[in-house]
């Protein structure tokens, strides 16, 4: 398999947020579980689009919901637009994931809470700066030691905010 096909959705959406966020998650320390934003984005999650698949899991990317008619089309469902840029990525990532496997499709991310969408389409562009974001995930994963904790007013809100900053 391809080494772009073992990264997460996941570890895309953080290499934006936090790299040191990127790493524990990477290295099994899972903190989100105990976090109450992951627990609201899960209900958003289960009240949003009843009718259509959710938590599509294709190796190693799950995708938010699925629908099927003419053409394939993925959603990503987030509270806020707040990590717009981190989002995005995750999802093209997520497209050019299913190009790899031959696979076309359209996707958008939803925002419930604001009533909005954005639709987004895989570029040439968005195929080589997600390759390159690839190898930059892969570098910082390999490395023994996390990345140093930068702090910033988002991480107040992080589910890893105690194990960095205490």
């Amino acid at each position: 398999m391809l080494p772009e096909m073992y990264i997460r959705g996941t570890q895309v959406n953080y290499y934006f947020i936090c790299k040191t966020k990127l790493w524990l998650f990477s290295h099994n320390i899972a903190m989100e579980k105990e976090s109450d934003d992951v627990k609201v984005g899960k209900l958003l999650h289960k009240d949003a689009f009843k009718r259509d698949e959710k938590e599509v899991r294709i190796g190693s990317i799950a995708i938010d919901i699925v629908r099927r008619g003419d053409s394939l089309e993925i959603r990503e469902i987030k509270k806020s637009r707040k990590m717009e840029k981190a989002h995005v990525y995750q999802t093209l990532y997520y497209l050019f994931y299913l190009k790899k496997l031959g696979i076309n499709a359209k996707a958008s991310i939803t925002f419930p809470k604001l009533k909005e969408s954005i639709k987004l389409e895989l570029s040439e562009e968005d195929e080589r700066r997600l390759e390159e974001i690839i190898k930059e995930i892969d570098e910082i994963v390999k490395n023994d030691t996390m990345p140093k904790p930068e702090y910033r007013k988002i991480c107040r809100r992080c589910a890893y905010f105690e194990f960095c900053f205490s």
